[in-house]
């Protein structure tokens, strides 16, 4: 019995299954469920392993959100005013929470958009595009302050 209490403790310490930066590096690297397993789990939209194009997609909104809460103070500062209701009421309460909240509900959102990117919006879109949309529009809007604080110089 002793033998058996030292096997199942010495298991417990050094376990396989022990969550280290190696995990995540070879779940990211190399995560097992990418396609679909039987044709019945066609409607499955939860995979391990995503496109890197959301990846890019997802970064790359998240990076020019942070761009477009930067250049937005810039332009308040020269004299410019907040179109978006709810962000002019959220900067009424200061800076930092402009830049809390719009971080918040942008990568909130872009989160759900990963984890819902194979299903489909009312059977027609698949989720993924409203990512495409949402850098689209956040790029537009960031060579629109670009240009704006350049006209202002």
């Amino acid at each position: 019995m002793d033998v058996v209490e030292a096997i199942n403790n010495q298991r417990a310490v050094t376990a396989r299954r022990a969550f280290t930066w190696r995990t995540i590096f070879y779940g990211f690297m190399r995560s097992r469920r990418r396609n679909l397993r039987r044709e019945i789990d066609a409607e499955v939209v939860f995979l391990d392993w995503h496109h890197p194009w959301l990846f890019f997609l997802a970064v790359g909104t998240m990076l020019l959100s942070c761009l477009d809460a930067f250049m937005t103070l810039q332009l308040l500062e020269r004299g410019m005013v907040e179109v978006n209701p709810v962000m002019a009421a959220i900067l009424g309460r200061g800076t930092t929470a402009f830049a809390v909240s719009k971080m918040l509900l942008t990568g909130t959102s872009i989160l759900i958009l990963v984890f819902l990117a194979k299903s489909r919006f009312l059977n027609r879109f698949r989720t993924g595009l409203f990512l495409t949309a949402f850098f689209t529009i956040y790029a537009c809007l960031a060579c629109y302050e670009f240009v704006q604080l350049i006209a202002d110089m």
